[in-house]
C-alpha cells in the first residue's frame, strides 16, 4: 500500500516536483511494508541520501526546543571558541538523522527507544549527512510475541566523518502470533 503525501518543502532531484499557484511542492510516495521479527538480519545495512544542514534549520531549532546559546546563534561570539563558527545543535542532527532513515513505515515493527546516544564531531552549517543503518542485535522481548532489534545508527558528514552514533531500539511483533 502507497500514501502520496503533497507538501510545500525543498525539492531534491531525487523527488517529482510540480508549480501550483506559483509555488514548487515536492511529491513523495511512502511504502507501508510488513517485517517480522524473524525477517532482521543481523548485519544488513542501509544507506540514506543525504541531506544539508542549513542556518534556517538551526534558527527553527533554536525556536522550536528553546535552545539560544551562542554556539549555535551567535556567530561572533563562535569566532572566539575552538570550533570557530556556529554549531548544530545535537539534538538538531539527531533529528535529521533519524528523519532520513524513515523511508518506510513497518506496520509490525515500531520505535520501542533509543540508547547510546553520542555526539562525535561538531556539525556546522552546510555539512550534509548521510546516515548507515546496521541491525546489530535481535533478542526476545518480555511480552510474548514480540521482539527487540537493535539498529546501530551512524551518522556522517560529507568527509565521512562520524558525527553522530545512537542505537534505535524497534519493537517487531513475530511472525508466529500472527499467522
Amino acid at each position: 500500500m502507497r500514501y502520496q503525501f503533497v507538501l510545500p518543502v525543498p525539492i531534491p532531484d531525487s523527488y517529482l516536483s510540480y508549480p501550483i499557484n506559483g509555488q514548487h511542492f515536492s511529491v513523495f510516495m511512502l511504502m507501508m511494508i510488513k517485517k517480522y521479527f524473524e525477517d532482521f538480519e543481523l548485519d544488513h545495512t542501509r544507506q540514506t541520501k543525504g541531506r544539508t544542514v542549513t542556518e534556517t534549520d538551526i534558527v527553527i531549532h533554536a525556536g522550536q526546543s528553546g535552545d539560544f546559546f551562542p554556539h549555535h546563534m551567535d556567530e561572533e561570539w563562535c569566532k572566539t571558541q575552538p570550533f570557530k563558527k556556529r554549531i548544530a545543535h545535537g539534538t538538531l542532527i539527531f533529528t535529521i538523522a533519524v528523519g532520513l532513515t524513515a523511508d518506510v513505515v513497518n506496520e509490525t515493527a515500531m520505535t520501542y527507544g533509543y540508547e547510546r546516544l553520542r555526539f562525535i564531531k561538531p556539525v556546522f552549517i552546510n555539512d550534509t549527512i548521510k546516515v548507515t543503518v546496521t541491525i546489530k542485535e535481535k533478542k526476545d522481548h518480555k511480552k510474548p510475541g514480540f521482539g527487540l532489534v537493535t539498529e546501530l545508527v551512524e551518522a556522517h558528514n560529507q568527509h565521512g566523518e562520524l558525527v553522530m552514533v545512537c542505537e534505535h531500539i524497534l519493537l517487531a511483533n513475530k511472525k508466529e502470533t500472527n499467522a
